[in-house]
């Protein structure tokens, strides 16, 4: 029962996270159109680099398009860190004020023990798994790294399961918590800590 109210409560969780993403997707979006419709900013620019270019217009209007293709990816990239920051910082906030996040406070589950150094690991952690890794294997497919996209891609399926399919060994903690030195419980459950320091979940 208690991993099942886990899955639900990281559902809810990764529901907003995706909300953010889609929210960032669309700015980006924004930003794009913004940049690519500037027409008398890039016919200004266009020109200036064909004045400047001596007779190299292929030249120039190579450089014009790199540059806007820069801007193009810079965007991009800038939405993807947003999101990770975003991400972590929602972990992060929740576990260290509240003990839970959004989707476990909904579930009746909390995280212990509640300590900054604690959250912090765990945040750190969960944010990687679930977002971070793939984050920057679409930051590399921009880049034209494809061969390592793919890798960076594989690595963060591989620690997306490890993270999650852990809740099914002994002591029922993912990889998050093993790191953080947490567990999660139900929210009127206590915790007793074990001769090694660990605490157990019910």
């Amino acid at each position: 029962m208690l991993r099942l109210r886990r899955a639900l409560s990281w559902s809810i969780d990764f529901a907003l996270v995706a909300s953010v993403a889609a929210l960032l997707a669309v700015l980006t979006f924004h930003r794009l159109t913004a940049l690519v419709t500037d027409v008398p900013s890039l016919a200004t620019k266009g020109g200036l680099d064909l004045v400047t270019s001596r007779g190299d217009v292929i030249g120039a209007s190579e450089h014009l398009g790199l540059s806007l293709w820069d801007k193009v990816v810079l965007d991009v990239e800038e939405a993807f860190g947003a999101l990770v920051v975003g991400a972590f910082l929602y972990q992060w906030a929740c576990l260290a004020l509240l003990g839970r996040t959004l989707g476990k406070g909904l579930l009746g589950l909390r995280v212990t023990p509640r300590l900054p150094r604690h959250a912090l690991r765990r945040a750190a952690v969960t944010t990687v798994a679930d977002v971070a890794v793939y984050a920057l294997a679409c930051v590399l497919l921009i880049e034209g790294q494809f061969g390592l996209s793919v890798l960076v891609w594989a690595i963060a399926v591989l620690l997306f399961l490890v993270n999650a399919l852990s809740v099914a060994l002994p002591g029922r903690r993912s990889l998050a918590d093993r790191v953080a030195g947490t567990s999660v419980l139900g929210a009127f459950q206590r915790a007793q800590a074990n001769p090694m320091g660990e605490v157990p979940q019910g």
